[in-house]
């Protein structure tokens, strides 16, 4: 009797393991694929705000980046337009989906070049997944402004 109880335990974690394994392989699979920025705005406090988002460009610079993630190798990239306040290119990154211990979603992603290769020293960046369907994702990064907690709004829409 004790060892189906013990059976019986052991089958039911693998079974819930594999069902959150399932829920980030889901994810993974609507965020594949190219997406459009098209509005960066923030939450939590009146006002308005400039900042330098991922260590890159201005706020601004962002809206209408296209974004592409592959999913069959974890990487993809993002491409800022060329104007006189954004240095426009390609910015390479490696990403992936984790449930974290609120049991919530966060979009990660690390700067790679070209090759596949850190070049951020291993540090990166996670997002809430705020919402996802296949047209259409809201991330938000909590930030300090001030002393007090403002929230990066990203929406998306798939192209």
């Amino acid at each position: 009797m004790r060892k189906i109880l013990i059976l019986s335990l052991l089958f039911s974690v693998v079974l819930s393991s594999c069902s959150a394994t399932k829920a980030v392989r889901e994810k993974r699979n609507l965020i594949s694929g190219t997406w459009e920025l098209t509005n960066v705005s923030f939450e939590g406090q009146p006002g308005s705000f400039k900042s330098v988002i991922f260590n890159d460009a201005q706020d601004i610079c962002f809206e209408g980046s296209n974004w592409f993630f592959r999913d069959n190798n974890s990487t993809g990239r993002y491409t800022i337009a060329q104007s006189t306040l954004c240095n426009g290119g390609d910015r390479y990154i490696r990403w992936s989906v984790i449930e974290n211990d609120y049991g919530t979603s966060q979009l990660q992603f690390k700067p790679i070049d070209e090759k596949n290769k850190d070049i951020s020293g291993g540090y990166g960046y996670r997002l809430d997944i705020a919402s996802l369907t296949a047209s259409n994702m809201t991330l938000k990064s909590n930030v300090m402004a001030n002393g007090a907690p403002v929230a990066v709004v990203y929406e998306f829409t798939k192209q």
